[in-house]
């Protein structure tokens, strides 16, 4: 089964085989993420950094849904948001804000994945933000920041304080906003978005049941992410294992995004 039924000619014989790769799994987040019930129509992205580069990046033809999107349809743009090279598609230059700052600050931000689910939205909006509820949690707390919301992110001034708010962790709620994630791999940022996104499931499960909550103890939150990052949280070893995993669950039903 296909699920895209546009023509878009193939590029890669067109690019470096690195890219490629990079291609065919920064395709395979956005096949994922609508697969996940992540998607908002089309009004999120995922970005990653072209290897070899600092300043060029791919990210979604703007307009397409994220069930449509191949490793040839992306565009590869500059850090202003500007297309390098020839595409057909455009872009959401003013959505590029938020991956353009992160990319240019972290070198090992080579995959930023941002989303608006319901949950991570919800949780976004409560003053208290995420709560240490579950074993879930306990794998995003230990590298988690949050950036105050300033309106759409359309602004280049924002980008400094969304930077600083981010600092060295993996996690951003962005609050009043979403969520957002950072991975030297596709796997990393996926796998780390899975956890924190579960996390706010949880939590908003948790309190619509109306009983009091248990907050797990700051000594066994502490301790259990020690255990669990193994270099970054979730650690890499579980991006390893999963992702090779997710990729053959795509290709079981569609394997149109490598194309």
């Amino acid at each position: 089964m296909t699920t895209t039924a546009l023509d878009i000619p193939s590029l890669k014989d067109k690019v470096s085989p690195e890219e490629w790769a990079v291609r065919v799994d920064l395709a395979a987040s956005y096949r994922l993420v609508s697969r996940f019930g992540w998607e908002d129509l089309v009004f999120t992205h995922i970005s990653a950094r072209v290897p070899g580069t600092e300043d060029q990046f791919l990210i979604n033809p703007y307009g397409l849904f994220f069930d449509e999107i191949t490793a040839s349809s992306l565009v590869k743009i500059d850090l202003d948001g500007n297309k390098v090279g020839e595409s057909p598609f455009s872009v959401n230059a003013a959505g590029f804000v938020i991956h353009s700052a992160i990319h240019a600050a972290r070198h090992d931000a080579r995959f930023v994945l941002h989303t608006h689910t319901v949950n991570g939205v919800a949780v976004s909006a409560q003053h208290g933000g995420l709560l240490p509820l579950s074993q879930h949690s306990m794998a995003v707390l230990g590298s988690l920041g949050y950036h105050d919301f300033e309106g759409p992110a359309t602004r280049d001034d924002e980008k400094p304080r969304l930077v600083a708010d981010l600092g060295t962790n993996v996690h951003l709620i962005l609050k009043n906003h979403g969520l957002i994630t950072v991975g030297e791999t596709a796997g990393e940022a996926f796998v780390r978005m899975y956890y924190l996104e579960s996390s706010c499931a949880i939590q908003v499960r948790a309190q619509a049941g109306g009983g009091e909550l248990t907050h797990v103890s700051k000594e066994i939150l502490d301790a259990s992410y020690a255990t669990m990052q193994g270099g970054g949280a979730p650690r890499r070893s579980a991006a390893l294992l999963v992702w090779p995993g997710l990729l053959r669950r795509l290709d079981r039903v569609d394997t149109s995004y490598r194309d």
